[in-house]
């Protein structure tokens, strides 16, 4: 079998890992968050850095433009000025955490995405969201780290493939995001 094909095989097999009742109840929290006006915040590193900045984007245009209710979302991860300003004078492990206490409230919606689940910036994020009272989602990878067990939903990749786990974290954040854009009774 060829390099490709075996990747494939493997991907096929862990997007089939994925709880999908677990995905629906995002969606329901992403749908209360949309129609009573409350923030979205997303945060990860590395790869998952960048999937929290493609999913905002894909939520910010695809799934509010031209409709009459909006996502209030933010990426924590694109407010670069702000992360090297922390990590350089106080701790990268405050990065996130920090941005949180300037705009969080209780009711708003944090979701964190962690291939690891052991990043400390994370769970310091995920530990001030869980105090000021967000809802909070986690996606994770392996055996979840610290970060699963923290969250009040824990979309969790069971294999131990980094490359695989962040595929199926994109995969999640486009079942969320594709459901707004496509389904009919999400035209709000």
């Amino acid at each position: 079998m060829q390099y490709a094909e075996h990747y494939k095989t493997e991907l096929i097999k862990t997007i089939e890992a994925i709880d999908l009742d677990k995905v629906h109840q995002a969606i329901e929290w992403f749908r209360a968050a949309r129609q009573e006006g409350r923030r979205i915040f997303v945060c990860g590193n590395g790869g998952s850095a960048s999937s929290a900045s493609h999913f905002t984007c894909d939520i910010l245009k695809g799934a509010s433009f031209n409709r009459d209710t909006r996502f209030k979302i933010m990426a924590l991860t694109d407010q670069l000025p702000t992360i090297t300003a922390y990590a350089n004078d106080v701790s990268y492990e405050v990065v996130f955490a920090e941005q949180l206490k300037n705009f969080a409230e209780p009711g708003d919606l944090f979701m964190a995405i962690s291939g690891s689940g052991n990043s400390p910036n994370v769970l310091r994020a995920m530990e001030y969201a869980n105090a000021v009272g967000c809802r909070t989602i986690a996606l994770t990878g392996r055996d979840g780290g610290k970060l699963g067990p923290m969250a009040q939903l824990n979309i969790q990749v069971p294999v131990p493939h980094m490359g695989r786990i962040e595929d199926a974290h994109m995969i999640v954040c486009h079942m969320i995001g594709y459901y707004f854009m496509e389904e009919k009774d999400c035209a709000a």
